[in-house]
């Protein structure tokens, strides 16, 4: 079935990993690399137009949530990609904004991370947080508030959780795979 939320730009079409879930309101738009038994859930809109995006795999970009990148300048000469790594589990309506995000690393809803921003290995961040640019949030950690603050240093147990999320989301695209 061929899915037109995939969109080509300037010759460049998205590419998508083996089992992968792809909401069909979901828009995927240019120089987007997924990786395989990752999902995008309804209304998701990302635009790999003026530079290119990484999302790795067995991550999950849930409602609502808009991705994109900062384009080539005299300031930034590379710009900002978006890249998002493995078994990342990024909450409802969140904005990721040429930034880099690190593997198993939950991004709460409504979270804001901005040009430039580095999120380390194992991070929590709370819902609503907004990460300025250019900021790095170290790994082990929770992050709140706005702006963000290194709010206290994670439990096992949620350290656990992180990788938990994203294969609860492994399991419910599964779900979703087999209704289509």
């Amino acid at each position: 079935m061929e899915q037109t939320n995939l969109r080509s730009y300037k010759g460049t079409q998205p590419t998508i990993g083996k089992n992968t879930y792809i909401d069909k309101s979901a828009v995927l738009i240019g120089d987007i690399t997924i990786g395989q038994d990752s999902s995008i859930w309804p209304l998701v809109a990302g635009r790999g137009d003026v530079n290119k995006m990484t999302i790795g795999s067995r991550t999950n970009i849930q409602d609502g949530t808009i991705l994109h990148l900062t384009r080539t300048s005299n300031a930034h000469p590379n710009g900002f990609p978006l890249v998002i790594g493995d078994d990342v589990t990024i909450g409802h309506q969140c904005m990721l904004h040429g930034c880099t995000i690190g593997n198993r690393v939950l991004v709460g809803m409504g979270a804001i991370v901005m040009d430039g921003a580095i999120v380390e290995d194992d991070v929590f961040i709370g819902a609503g947080t907004v990460v300025p640019p250019n900021k790095t949030l170290r790994s082990g950690y929770l992050y709140v508030g706005n702006p963000m603050k290194e709010a206290r240093p994670l439990k096992d147990a949620e350290i656990a959780f992180l990788k938990e999320s994203a294969i609860n989301y492994v399991d419910l695209k599964n779900d979703y795979l087999t209704e289509q």
